[in-house]
């Protein structure tokens, strides 16, 4: 097996240290720590992102309550398919604002318009507000785009991360038959995509390598917090209908979710859905957010995202 590329080796070493350490202290995480974590991390580790014509916020009214958008248009005036974007952060933790230069590197890779959804947090909204949040902006994404007179095609991407990229594959699940979506593609970076936690990665890479199984379970706890079904909630325990999209499945060889992922892609083969497999052997977890680490990966995984878009 590949080891863990040496500049993650030594980060890790570093931060293992230091949660050890806490550990001796009896600290113990709260939703605000996790999302401090994963917003210093962001900040410090994604430093450049490119500069965009357009980028503005929107309120969508749904049934539930305004969700926020930020729209990304790399080039005003120009008709573009679109992308929603679902960022990651386990559903407790991430923000449109923290992902602001992962979304604009979207937009730069793919030249595609970008609309990323400020979903609710578990634990203050447990399953499904934030799923639910994701489903009504994409129901609503083209009258979205007209309101806000951004010229567009009526050709839909869906990208999400870890768990921004459980509510990308249930989307799919749910709303890939719909023809007036025109959903062609979902791309999904090291997704969470069994919330039963069966697979071997789990154990595997569960300890040591940033996310950690002990941790996850402690999001997945909080999310349900009514003691729903977890293996109906999860996409690779969902059936595959007619009209799912071409998929692209990004994965990382010390991901504790990594095993899901190829599990996931097989399914979708073997249903007969034009599924990518990717695997980036040596990074770990949330190595977009860490790209100043590791920027030939992350550089690699923008360019692969644009050549599927492209098919």
């Amino acid at each position: 097996m590949t080891d863990v590329h040496p500049n993650l080796r030594a980060w890790l070493d570093q931060l293992n240290a230091m949660v050890a350490e806490q550990k001796a202290r009896g600290v113990e995480a709260t939703p605000d720590m996790v999302r401090d974590s994963l917003a210093g991390l962001t900040a410090t580790f994604v430093t450049r992102a490119p500069d965009l014509p357009r980028v503005h916020d929107v309120q969508v009214a749904t049934a539930e309550g305004d969700v926020p958008v930020r729209l990304y248009d790399p080039e005003p005036g120009v008709a573009r398919p679109v992308i929603l974007f679902f960022h990651g952060g386990g559903h407790m933790a991430g923000s449109v604002a923290v992902y602001e230069p992962i979304a604009r590197k979207l937009a730069e890779a793919t030249g595609q318009l970008v609309v990323s959804v400020d979903y609710r947090l578990a634990p203050e909204t447990p399953y499904p507000g934030g799923l639910n949040d994701c489903l009504n902006v994409t129901r609503q994404v083209w009258d979205i785009l007209e309101t806000e007179d951004i010229a567009f095609i009526r050709q839909l991407a869906l990208v999400g991360d870890s768990g921004g990229a459980t509510y990308a594959a249930t989307i799919s699940h749910q709303l890939g038959g719909d023809t007036n979506l025109n959903l062609t593609h979902q791309m999904l970076i090291y997704p969470s995509l069994d919330y039963t936690l069966e697979h071997p990665s789990i154990s595997g890479h569960g300890e040591g390598y940033l996310l950690e199984a002990e941790r996850i379970r402690w999001y997945f706890d909080h999310y349900f917090a009514s003691g729903e079904d977890r293996r109906t909630a999860s996409p690779l325990h969902m059936p595959v209908p007619e009209g799912m999209p071409a998929t692209l499945v990004i994965t990382a060889g010390y991901c504790p979710l990594h095993d899901e992922g190829v599990a996931y892609a097989r399914k979708l083969r073997e249903a007969g859905i034009a599924c990518e497999l990717r695997d980036y052997p040596d990074m770990i977890h949330a190595y977009l957010n860490l790209e100043d680490l590791v920027p030939q990966a992350c550089s690699d995984t923008y360019r692969a995202i644009g050549a599927f878009l492209s098919q």
